[in-house]
């Protein structure tokens, strides 16, 4: 099953899916966010986060990112990232937890 989730995605470009793969995650922006073959997960956005790592991005790259997306949609500013983070992390985290307990499952004999 394809799911949609929107998480920390500061880029525009996508990726093909492998041949065999099976689709699992897309976006709005990101028709392909999310694929399983075999063993091997690949994943395109941040589903890891923590509010420490999203304000070190902010202060680091904020600027740059702002004005990217004045013209990517898919991109998120700054304020963006930070509204609400503490209730976005824990969101983030929780199915950050379901996806990894998932593929680790998968990875046992």
């Amino acid at each position: 099953m394809t799911r949609s989730i929107s998480r920390y995605h500061w880029h525009g470009e996508t990726f093909s899916i492998p041949p065999g793969a099976q689709h699992l995650l897309a976006s709005p922006h990101c028709a392909h966010q999310a694929y399983a073959l075999g063993k091997h997960f690949g994943l395109q956005c941040h589903v890891e986060m923590t509010e420490e790592l999203v304000r070190a991005w902010c202060a680091e790259w904020g600027a740059d990112v702002d004005r990217v997306a004045v013209r990517v949609p898919s991109v998120q500013t700054a304020a963006e990232m930070t509204r609400d983070l503490p209730a976005r992390v824990a969101a983030s985290n929780r199915i950050a937890a379901t996806i990894y307990g998932e593929w680790i499952q998968g990875l046992r004999p």
